[in-house]
């Protein structure tokens, strides 16, 4: 027994000493985290977004980069519901969407077909009235397939008290409703031409695609004072490599294979929500990571529910 009693101090010594050492390791993991420390001489890159500057904006496609497919076919499924065009419609716009989601390329036939359709479709309804639908569409078809990781990031621009655009093909009367409901400044999309508040079934000008991206977002940095050098844009496709040219930090974000290689050959920063994995570079906004996760959780569980 007075061995026994002569080793209890000794355990319950050790066992304070073990709770001491736990919480100083914690501790100071914890303060490593947070500082992000570098190697010794390595310039820490300056945190992005920069917080209250105002000539710094945010822009980002559409397409398979805040929403997943494209908006122009879960737009026409809505029309469709609503009797503005036959089965037959449907099949090719259910055909084309099929093909960006699998392929994750814009095919420029494709989409010069479906704006085609969509022109057609609308021809003299109401600006007001499509606008209306727009709403209501964005609720049945578009909601639940906002990527959750690029939302975050536009998120992040928000907070920082930045403005943020969306610049897409779409007509801009859709684009209009996505950015006001997710809560972002406005859209750049394409224009259909109206007279007295009816669509004629004709664009304005050509499609918001490619390098019209790249000059509406100039234009509009210009009309807003922006520095775009210190403006960021965010795309999926090679199509917009004018755009994410055009400003100081491009983002490839779940690009196709041409986007790829151009944003690795460029050392842009990529992020794929896809899978959830990690992208090659890293270093977007803390947000986006917690994001990528919550991006890939939603893949996978709209993948579960097709195969049922």
């Amino acid at each position: 027994m007075a061995a026994l009693g002569w080793l209890t101090p000794r355990r319950r010594s050790a066992t304070a000493r073990s709770v001491l050492a736990g919480e100083a390791s914690a501790e100071a993991a914890r303060k490593s985290s947070q500082e992000q420390t570098e190697p010794e001489g390595a310039e820490r890159e300056p945190e992005f977004p920069v917080l209250g500057d105002e000539r710094a904006a945010a822009f980002f496609d559409l397409d398979n980069t805040v929403m997943q497919g494209a908006a122009l076919f879960h737009f026409g499924r809505g029309l469709y519901k609503r009797k503005f065009f036959e089965t037959r419609d449907l099949a090719k716009f259910a055909w084309q969407q099929a093909w960006f989601r699998l392929a994750g390329v814009e095919d420029p036939e494709h989409m010069q077909d479906a704006r085609d359709s969509a022109l057609s479709i609308v021809k003299g309804h109401r600006v007001a009235e499509l606008e209306t639908i727009g709403e209501e569409i964005y609720d049945e078809y578009m909601a639940d397939r906002i990527w959750p990781g690029t939302r975050a990031l536009a998120q992040a621009h928000l907070d920082a008290g930045q403005k943020v655009w969306l610049v897409t093909a779409a007509p801009v009367e859709i684009a209009q409703v996505i950015a006001r409901r997710l809560g972002l400044t406005g859209a750049l999309g394409t224009v259909a031409e109206s007279v007295d508040g009816v669509y004629t079934g004709r664009l304005v000008g050509e499609p918001l695609h490619g390098p019209a991206k790249a000059e509406a977002v100039r234009a509009l940095a210009a009309a807003e004072g922006l520095d775009l050098s210190r403006c960021a844009a965010y795309s999926d496709s090679h199509n917009d490599i004018p755009m994410l040219s055009l400003v100081g930090h491009p983002y490839a974000i779940n690009p196709d294979a041409k986007l790829r290689r151009h944003a690795r050959d460029k050392d842009w920063r990529l992020r794929d929500y896809r899978t959830g994995r990690k992208a090659a570079k890293v270093g977007i906004p803390a947000a986006a990571g917690v994001g990528a996760v919550a991006g890939g959780t939603a893949a996978a569980i709209a993948l579960s529910r097709r195969r049922r």
